[in-house]
């Protein structure tokens, strides 16, 4: 399942402190094997039960970079949204995504540098309000004057 907020662009020239966009997904055990298949990442503990049930976290989890690609899904299709390059991001872990988890991904504008169309953006994911993840990312977002 997918919930989201529309998606399109907003311009440097519209882009306001405090902004904020956000998607939810259920992580289900495709969208973890798709992963796995397409970054090569076969990592047992994201596949294999067996093998996680003797592991920390006592069960399988979603790479922790498909939760972060939340993020990216938030930047690139809302806010600032298409056209938007990403500059850098950091990302903390703070917590495992299990299969069936509903994620919240979220990100909100902290600084805005309208000359150089540089956006901050803090970043956060949530699983039943528990943060799991947390970063900062820069972006250039689209302008109005290169359309």
């Amino acid at each position: 399942m997918l919930d989201n907020m529309p998606r399109g662009t907003i311009c440097i020239e519209d882009i306001e402190m405090g902004m904020v966009r956000y998607l939810r997904k259920t992580i289900t055990d495709e969208d973890i094997e798709k992963f796995a298949e397409v970054s090569t990442d076969r990592n047992p503990v994201h596949l294999d039960d067996e093998y996680a049930q003797d592991t920390i976290f006592e069960g399988r989890i979603a790479h922790g970079m498909l939760t972060a690609g939340l993020i990216s899904a938030v930047i690139g299709e809302q806010l600032p949204g298409h056209g938007t390059i990403y500059m850098s991001q950091s990302l903390k872990f703070l917590a495992p995504v299990r299969p069936g988890d509903m994620v919240l991904a979220e990100v909100e504008v902290t600084d805005i540098v309208i000359d150089k169309r540089r956006v901050k953006l803090e970043c956060r994911c949530m699983v039943d309000g528990k943060k799991v993840l947390v970063g900062e990312a820069m972006v250039m977002a689209p302008s109005r004057k290169f359309d």
